[in-house]
């Protein structure tokens, strides 16, 4: 017997998908009261920006699961509010490469301290060994998709 047998509305997308709004949302509301000008997805993009300066757009898609149109638009905004900026690749004109301004680099700290404390909020009254053990059961199932 297979182990997909669930009762109506317990689908893992639909499960996973409620947690992560949930979060999503916790997480844009601190975001507004910290007076920080940038929406849930444009922290998406930041978030990779910090962790490896000069991605491509496409690195952008990749890493953010984001559709090129998308990802093009929230650069166009980043750049806007002056918290990245693009550069031509020297190897590849075609290719802009996107880095963070200074003002997009101060933001790592309070907006990562706020999504430490909304994870914090998440998982309080979670048993250590399950956040493990949902880690590697949704990292299989993501791996047998891919």
């Amino acid at each position: 017997m297979h182990n997909n047998q669930f009762k109506k509305g317990e689908l893992y997308s639909f499960i996973t998908g409620k947690a992560s709004t949930a979060i999503a949302r916790r997480l844009q509301k601190k975001l507004n009261q910290a007076e920080l000008n940038i929406t849930i997805e444009q922290w998406s993009v930041l978030y990779h920006l910090w962790k490896k300066h000069g991605l491509s757009q496409q690195e952008l898609c990749n890493a953010t699961f984001r559709d090129k149109p998308s990802i093009t638009r929230l650069v166009d905004n980043l750049e806007k509010q002056n918290l990245v900026k693009r550069v031509p690749s020297e190897n590849d004109r075609r290719i802009n490469l996107i880095y963070l301004t200074k003002q997009g680099q101060k933001l790592e700290e309070q907006t990562m301290r706020l999504a430490d404390q909304t994870l914090t909020e998440a998982l309080k009254t979670v048993p250590a060994s399950k956040i493990e053990m949902c880690k590697e059961v949704l990292q299989i199932v993501y791996n047998n998709l891919t």
